[in-house]
């Protein structure tokens, strides 16, 4: 996506850049590759360094409610100095690993409503630098992540929302200072007890942390009250469960109050047992991509409907939150 800004930050006449993904598709923890195109302008210059970002929008919490804010969690140089002459080209392959928390935007070829993910370029010479334009990112689930989405949609839970809240979980290892809520309305057999659950993903190399919140309804003489459960599931055990009867095991917990917090055993098989904290922290309330985008199946992408277009949503009416502090 060629600069449309570059006059205005570097100059007339000077370097254009074309950045080019070799596939935008990726998952947590796997590479981004592509190629910085440079085309020199009339003159020589020194380019200080051209760094890549991932961006994506996040809610933020403040004294006067919540905001989205779009903002940078993760960088990675490209190049340093670099003499760029007048008409060169220049070509500058990269790779942009992943980090293994790095939120779900697509499932099934389907954009999840209130996801956005982008690539920016920046560029700087001398002490002009210019963040160019956002090429769009897909980002789709881990195994693991996708059985227990396909298990929820099984059970007839239908997507609600995605959003991105700034803060951390707590008990739960975090590098990134936000963490994905991917929300449902419940399933019939479940819909007397239930309002909503929130689904939050944190993974690592090893293992996905698996969190949820559920909104309980309120009884004859009890009030509505949030029930949670987090449980620790090995990427090797994603095509070693029936993901069905262990989700339906989860919401059934919540449902019959064995889960006011976190589970202390049970959660699943084979698998490290669940831990023993809270929600808390600021900003809570309470292998290969040949078949990424394959064909919808179990009727996933028939409840996430995709959101807006990068650009339209990266045009936020909140204000650029700036850098998140990834790494």
């Amino acid at each position: 996506m060629v600069f449309k800004k570059m006059l205005g930050a570097l100059g007339v006449g000077g370097p254009s850049v074309d950045t080019v993904l070799s596939n935008p598709n990726t998952r947590p923890g796997l590479p981004l590759t592509g190629q910085v195109n440079l085309t020199g302008g009339t003159s020589d210059v020194d380019l200080a360094h051209i760094t890549l970002g991932l961006v994506t929008r996040i809610e933020v919490e403040t004294g006067h409610g919540d905001h989205g804010a779009v903002g940078e969690f993760h960088r990675t140089a490209v190049a340093g100095r670099t003499k760029l002459a007048a008409g060169q080209q220049l070509s500058i392959p990269f790779q942009v690993d992943m980090p293994w928390e790095t939120p779900v935007t697509d499932v099934y070829g389907q954009r999840l409503r209130g996801m956005t993910m982008g690539l920016r370029t920046e560029v700087a010479i001398d002490r002009a630098v210019d963040k160019g334009d956002l090429d769009p990112v897909a980002v789709h689930p881990l195994p693991v992540q996708e059985r227990i989405l396909e298990a929820f949609a099984r059970l007839g839970f239908r997507f609600k929302h995605a959003d991105l809240e700034y803060g951390r979980i707590h008990g739960v290892h975090q590098t990134l200072p936000f963490f994905q809520e991917i929300e449902f309305w419940p399933a019939p057999q479940y819909g007397h007890g239930i309002n909503e659950v929130e689904l939050t993903f944190v993974a690592n190399p090893h293992t996905v942390e698996v969190v949820l919140e559920f909104d309980k309804r309120g009884g004859l003489f009890v009030g509505g009250h949030d029930a949670y459960g987090r449980y620790t599931v090995p990427h090797s055990h994603a095509d070693s469960a029936d993901w069905g009867q262990v989700v339906d095991g989860w919401v059934r917990q919540a449902l019959d109050g064995r889960q006011a917090f976190f589970a202390s055993r049970g959660g699943f098989p084979g698998g490290h047992g669940p831990g023993g904290h809270g929600y808390g922290g600021h900003g809570h309330r309470g292998g290969g991509m040949g078949g990424v985008v394959a064909g919808a199946a179990l009727g996933v992408a028939g409840g996430m409907i995709a959101g807006e277009m990068i650009e339209e949503a990266f045009e936020d009416d909140g204000g650029d939150f700036g850098d998140f502090g990834g790494e």
